[in-house]
This record gives C-alpha cells, structure tokens and sequence, in this order.
C-alpha cells in the first residue's frame, strides 16, 4: 500500500510554492487591484478574464465558473493529477525531500502514475542528450550543422540522439528502477517479441515539453535510408502526452508571448528553431498535427485575448501551406486576437530561409505579415471568373460575409471599399451597403442568443459583441448571494477574509445569526473555528483554517471566493470603509429584531399578556435607541 506523504510536508510544500509563480506557468496574469491578479479562465472558455489570484491568500477563483482553491487544487485541476502527485511535483520544484510515513524518504514505487512518466521522460532527455555526443551519433550533428544549428542551440533546446540498437534506453531506464510496464505506459518502449525495445532508434531527438517545463514526449526524425519509418516519429497518445494539447516551443516561448501579445505559430521543430535563433522568440510548433482547438486553448490564456493581441502564422506558399492558411482562418474567429499570416518565400520554410538569407530574413519574414482575412479574400477572388458578371457576384456572395465578420468597424469599412476594387464592381457603395447588411444581422442573431452554427461565425477584427455567455450551473450553497439586500454581509465577509486587521475586534463579537443568509452565518461560523478576524490579523494561515473549518465542498468554495472577490471600493480599504461594512450589517440585524418584537408585542396585547408586552416594549425602546446611535455615529457606536 503506498505510503502517506507527512503532514508537515506537505504544509512545507504549501508555504513554499507561490500561487501566482504556479499559475503564471499556464496564463498570463494581469494587476486586478487590490493585490489581485486576474487572467483568463483555464478551466472554461471566457473572452474578458474572470479568473482572479490572491498571492497574499494563496488562493484562486473564477467567477465564472465558480472553481476555487489553493495550490495544490489548482494543480490537481488543470492537469489533472492525484493529491500525491501534486505534492510530489511540487516539492520536487521547491527542492523539498518528501517524508513518506510507511518507507522513510524514498518514495520509489509509491509516486503516482504520472509523476513517474514524467520523470521517466526526464531520465530520457538527459539519456538523449549524452548520447548526441558520441561517435555513433556524428550523422545527427552533422544533420544539425547542416541546418546551421551548433552545440550550443542543440543544447538550448535539449536535442539528443537515440542510439540505432533495440534496447538502449530501455535497457537505462531499467536500470533507473523503472518498470516494463511503466516504458511501455509512456511510449518510450514498445513490446518486442522478447520483451520491450527502444520505440525511437538512430533518430535525432527533440524532447517536448509541456507549458511547465516538464519533458511529456519526443519528435524524432529521421537520418538514415535504412530506416524505413516515418520522417518524424512522435510519441504516441500517452496518459501524459496528447498532441493536439502541446506546442513545441511553449515552455521557451510563453514568457515573450505573454509580454509581446503575439505568437508565431511555424510548421516544424527546425522552424521554431530557426526562429528563435533569429531572435523570434515567440515562436511555437504543432507536435505532428495540425493547428486546433486544444492549442488556441493554450495561446489564449497567455495572450489574455485583448485587441492588440496577434497570432501571426507562417505557411509555405505552395498549395499545401495555403490550405493549411485557410484551415487556420476558419478556427479565426476562436481567437480575440488578430490572426495574420506571413508566406515564405519561394516554398522555404524559416529554417531554410535563416540558412539561405540569415537571421534578418526570417525576422522580417513575421513583419512582412497580413491579415488572415485579406488573405482568405484574395483567396476566394481566385477562385472566380471576375471577368464576367456572374462570377463577379458570385465572388461576392462569398467574400462579403468574411468581410462582415470583421470586428473593427472602421477596418471592416475600408475592407468593403478593397473587396469592391479586387472584385472588380464599380459601385463600391453596393458592396458596402452589402457587408454592413450582413454584419447588422450577424449583431442581432447574437443578441437573441443564436450560436455560430445558426450563422456566419464572427470573426477577428470584428465590430460585432462578443457572444453572450452561457448560463454556468448554480453551484455553491445559494443562487441569491449576490442579491444586493446581501452585498453588505458579503463585503463585510470579504473583509474579515482578506483585511481582518481592519474589522476586528469589532467583527468577532457578531453573531451568526446577524447574517441573513444561512450560506454567510456558515461562513461567520468558520471564522469564528479558525480564531476570528483578530487571529487572523496576524496569522497567515487563518485563511487556510477558515477553509479547513468548512463542513462542505460549496462552503469551502464560498470562503474561497470571498477570500479572493475584489471589495467594492477602488480604493485601498480603510478604517472608515470597514466600519461603514460593520455598522451596516448591525444595523439590519437591529432593524430585523425591532420588526420581530413589534410583531411579538402586537400578539401579546391581543391574548392579554400586558405583562409580556411591556417587557418586549422596552427591549423595543433600547434597540430603537441603538439604531439610531448607529445612525448618527456609525461605527463609533458599535
């Protein structure tokens, strides 16, 4: 049975990796205020970021679709790993030697299932790495050379060699304590008819990583006439490894493309080589598939989807690379971005233009780009007989909507006005009309709800509102948190979570039941477990116990929220704006219990119980008073 990680570690752990250093690895953060950061959702689809990270509180949550925690949630979310595993990666990244309470500190066996194929992978790369120095290995340095690659590129992007016999690696990996059944699990072996053999033999070898770093599987190409495989062999579907999730390039390129707001999406590994070395170091590749839906995943969230993003594709200009031009257009309007398309001179892919022109040329190939549906437009004019009336207007029954699509009104007009001039139509003002016709329509299915498939899609560079959002399933413990009869409780909430230097002592000697929702007093009930606002005025893990003190799922996530939720005020909090939240709430709670005994009061002097009227009468006449005092004082009179 595996062993249970120590408890002490894994809070070691918890304090030492920072949230936002975490969640930086997979989007790009922006300031939200407040000492938040905010990006786009990794979890649901979104077009404005909705996804917030309080690194104080070491916590996350979307509010879009409501998912929360700390670290190690987030981890175990989004790439989907065990408790163990997150642990073990984490403390790998810290440099924290785990403690395991049935086996002392080695975790061998133990480790999760991909935690083991990862480091599998690892062990692999370096194995690679060593071997592209050896004899046997010269014909893929001589590959890289000429390709104008030297030591020190290979070493910067960790190319290897794996070695022309059966075993090799395997054989290593063995030796590593890693079991048959875990190389064959993670494509580094394959069964033989002895038992299981390398899967990639006398090839050139890229390691490819995901967009944290880790080495999740290889493209390999081949060197020899020998060798009757494919080209390039890449490592098959993987509990680690799907291509269509992975760019190569990511791990070296994310940091760039989140500070530039482009990416540059080439064919092959040499390509994104090429262009790195050239000093486009926002360049990516597809892993033997073509661009998808799993890698604009990827690019949106580090390019934050804002108008002055751009992805900029580089295709041939032959008539694969320009139907590979017209499969990415229509994935554009998947984008915010603006998506543009660079085409390499005389069919040379970057690689072969840095070797034939140098650096400069492939730099200045990505700033020679176009927009992609310029491109698309000239596209559809070739395919039509402009020289007749017929096939000037069935020319333009086609490009029209792709001009509509547009979202930038002023481009869109002025793209109308070209699309008349490349067609060929005198009456540039029918085309106009036209394309504004269809870009009214396209705005108003929108509006009533219609998805792109009832329509045209929309498209980048496009005047028309976003679609609106899809209702998310209520979750956590209330639909009717929000209501504004509770906004002060939740503020006042939000302030005990995330500033309860500024609400305690007062705070503390609130009731639950001063809270109208049951979802709140749940939550002023956890606060109250962890040791209130006034321990955690000091106390960095006051947040954590607040969690931890929840006797659900939907409240934890309530306190989550709450703790990450932006407060109401665009100015830092204060004193003042605390105690405005705290005399608010005690003046509902006070008004409550006046209606409640003029109720109560009322019903005694009807049964005649003058005696149990009065008494309730003065305790109205005291809370009246009190209400008023916290009228007129505020906060002061608490």
């Amino acid at each position: 049975m595996a062993g249970r990680i120590n408890d002490d570690d894994v809070k070691a752990v918890r304090d030492a990796v920072p949230i936002d250093a975490v969640v930086s690895e997979y989007l790009q953060l922006r300031n939200a205020g407040g000492g938040n950061l905010k990006g786009l959702c990794p979890f649901h689809d979104e077009k404005s970021p909705s996804f917030h990270v309080s690194p104080a509180k070491g916590l996350y949550h979307c509010f879009g679709c409501q998912e929360g925690g700390d670290t190690v949630d987030f981890i175990m979310k989004i790439d989907h790993l065990s408790f163990a595993e997150t642990i073990e990666r984490l403390a790998s990244q810290a440099g924290i030697t785990l403690r395991y309470e049935e086996g002392g500190y080695t975790p061998g066996r133990q480790q999760g299932e991909r935690t083991r194929l990862v480091e599998a992978h690892k062990a692999a790369a370096q194995f690679y790495v060593d071997q592209l120095d050896g004899t046997e290995a010269e014909i893929a340095r001589k590959f890289l050379a000429g390709r104008g690659f030297d030591q020190s590129a290979a070493q910067h992007f960790g190319v290897g060699y794996s070695p022309a016999g059966w075993d090799h690696l395997t054989r290593f990996l063995r030796g590593r304590g890693f079991s048959d059944q875990e190389l064959v699990l993670s494509g580094l072996s394959q069964e033989g008819r002895r038992g299981p053999i390398d899967r990639f033999r006398g090839r050139l070898m890229w390691p490819i990583r995901d967009i944290a770093g880790e080495v999740v599987g290889f493209g390999a190409r081949k060197l020899r006439d020998d060798d009757n495989g494919p080209k390039y062999l890449n490592t098959p579907e993987t509990p680690i490894y799907r291509k269509s999730q992975v760019l190569y390039g990511i791990d070296l390129a994310k940091k760039e493309i989140a500070k530039t707001s482009r990416a540059v999406v080439v064919e092959g590994y040499t390509d994104v080589m090429a262009c790195h070395l050239s000093g486009v170091t926002t360049a990516i590749a597809t892993c033997g598939t073509s661009f998808g839906e799993g890698h604009i995943k990827i690019l949106r969230r580090l390019l934050m989807d804002h108008s002055g993003s751009e992805v900029v594709f580089t295709f041939d200009g032959d008539a694969a690379g320009q139907k590979a031009a017209l499969r990415a257009f229509e994935d554009d309007q998947k984008f915010a971005a603006e998506t543009s398309i660079a085409i390499t001179p005389g069919g040379m892919d970057p690689c072969d233009l840095r070797l034939a022109q140098g650096d400069q040329a492939v730099a200045d190939l990505v700033e020679s780009r176009t927009p992609l549906f310029e491109f698309a437009l000239r596209h559809v004019a070739s395919r039509h007989n402009l020289d007749t009336t017929v096939g000037r207007a069935a020319a333009l029954d086609e490009a029209a909507p792709i001009v509509a699509r547009i979202k930038n009104s002023s481009i869109q007009h002025e793209s109308a006005v070209q699309l008349a001039g490349m067609l060929g139509i005198l009456d540039t003002q029918f085309v106009v009309r036209r394309v504004s016709q269809l870009a009214r329509w396209a705005r108003e299915r929108g509006r009533e709800g219609g998805s792109p498939d009832q329509g045209r899609p929309q498209r980048r560079g496009q005047a028309a509102p976003p679609e609106p959002a899809r209702p998310v399933a209520p979750r956590g413990p209330a639909l009717n948190l929000r209501s504004p009869a509770r906004r002060v409780e939740r503020e006042l909430l939000k302030l005990a979570l995330q500033r309860p230097d500024l609400v305690s002592p007062a705070f503390d000697a609130y009731g639950a039941d001063e809270f109208t929702a049951p979802p709140y007093a749940v939550v002023r009930q956890c606060i109250e477990e962890a040791g209130g606002a006034t321990a955690g005025a000091a106390d960095q893990s006051y947040v954590p116990r607040v969690r931890e003190a929840a006797p659900d799922d939907a409240v934890r996530a309530l306190v989550t929220e709450l703790a990450v939720e932006p407060l109401l005020t665009r100015r830092d909090p204060d004193e003042a704006y605390a105690g405005v939240q705290l005399a608010t709430v005690r003046i509902a709670a006070v008004d409550a219990r006046i209606a409640d005994l003029e109720g109560a009061a009322r019903r005694c002097e009807a049964q005649g119980d003058h005696a149990g009227s009065a008494a309730m009468l003065q305790e109205l006449w005291v809370l009246q008073q009190y209400g008023k005092t916290l009228r007129e004082r505020g906060a002061a009179a608490l």
